[in-house]
């Protein structure tokens, strides 16, 4: 090959792999700053699984990162979050996990899992981007079902933990149901789901805290409804399975070594029908559960009640989200974690 030829070829052999490169990330849905990148996932029970990382206009002058995980029934769009942890100075992504958002792939079952370890290899994925892209410092957090997941997640990589702080918006750790359900129907359930994990389990089909949020409706916010559905929608008795054993897990006690942040709501409000107490108080889980079973996360717990906070904190009207900011800011300050 001739010279002249064989500059032609390192040059667009060059082009392709810088291409390669920036084609990692591409413009997400939320606009201006935010990109995504689609991650091929090892095939599961069902198929072709992806991940989704989100972030949002990263500095290379700043080496450290938050990881945000969101809860059931959901995926991120809590744009305002990013904003205001790259303005103090935090690198901001975010991960739609498998079967969710901007993960779902068509046939797949919406938020289909058997066991919650399934997400630990997204989250070990995303946290390996993140360190790759200069950040020597993780802190962890997680909303919801999303709080069960990453409590867990830091559990079970307690060893060698590659975060180095874990944020809990309202956390999953306990279904909010009657004693006999929590006791006896959802223990039979997670049994039958040895063998029958397939098995549809209807929802609630309040919409009191959707409306709660959406600015159509009383609350401030705009999101994909396909995405986070109005309602809950069926899950399975593999999901029930799932979320079961991890709870136990949880209430049995977990020795999480670094520094944990739990905020919740100081109410929790049970009508079906929206009302105005929904705007002040926790629709979703009974706050009271995640209070006692917080304490046991690990020797370094932080428990914070937010008054008038919604489930999602940081959806909470502007006063009360403000309080969530400072407490989350000032918590990583007194930690060293800034």
């Amino acid at each position: 090959m001739g010279s002249r030829y064989k500059s032609v070829f390192l040059s667009v052999l060059l082009g392709c792999a810088f291409w390669g490169l920036s084609a990692q990330y591409r413009p997400d849905i939320l606009g201006e700053g935010f990109e995504q990148r689609t991650i091929e996932m090892p095939d599961d029970y069902a198929g072709r699984v992806v991940t989704t990382l989100v972030r949002f206009a990263p500095s290379d002058s700043v080496c450290r990162a938050v990881l945000y995980v969101h809860g059931y029934n959901d995926y991120f769009f809590q744009s305002q979050m990013a904003h205001l942890f790259r303005d103090s100075l935090f690198n901001f992504y975010a991960v739609d996990l498998r079967k969710y958002g901007r993960s779902i792939l068509e046939g797949q079952t919406p938020f289909e899992v058997h066991s919650l370890d399934e997400y630990f290899a997204d989250i070990d994925t995303a946290l390996q981007i993140i360190k790759e892209e200069g950040n020597d410092e993780i802190v962890l957090m997680g909303h919801s079902t999303g709080g069960l997941i990453t409590s867990l997640y830091c559990q079970h990589r307690k060893e060698n933990l590659p975060v180095q702080g874990l944020i809990l918006n309202s956390p999953f750790l306990d279904m909010n149901l009657s004693w006999f359900q929590e006791s006896v129907l959802v223990p039979a359930v997670s049994a039958i789901a040895l063998l029958f994990k397939g098995i549809p389990i209807s929802q609630s089909e309040s919409t009191a805290y959707a409306e709660s949020l959406l600015k159509d409706k009383h609350g401030e916010w705009e999101y994909d409804t396909s995405k986070k559905m109005v309602q809950s929608p069926a899950v399975t008795s593999g999901w029930i399975r799932a979320i079961h054993r991890a709870q136990v897990e949880v209430q049995e006690g977990l020795q999480i070594p670094c520094p944990v942040l739990v905020m919740f709501s100081d109410k929790s409000e049970y009508g079906t029908v929206w009302s105005p107490d929904h705007q002040q108080a926790d629709a979703v889980l009974d706050v009271a559960d995640i209070e006692t079973y917080g304490k046991g996360l690990g020797a370094d717990v932080t428990q914070v009640q937010v008054k008038d906070g919604l489930h999602d904190l940081v959806l909470s009207r502007k006063d009360v989200r403000k309080f969530v900011y400072r407490t989350i800011f000032s918590w990583l300050h007194d930690h060293g974690l800034d």
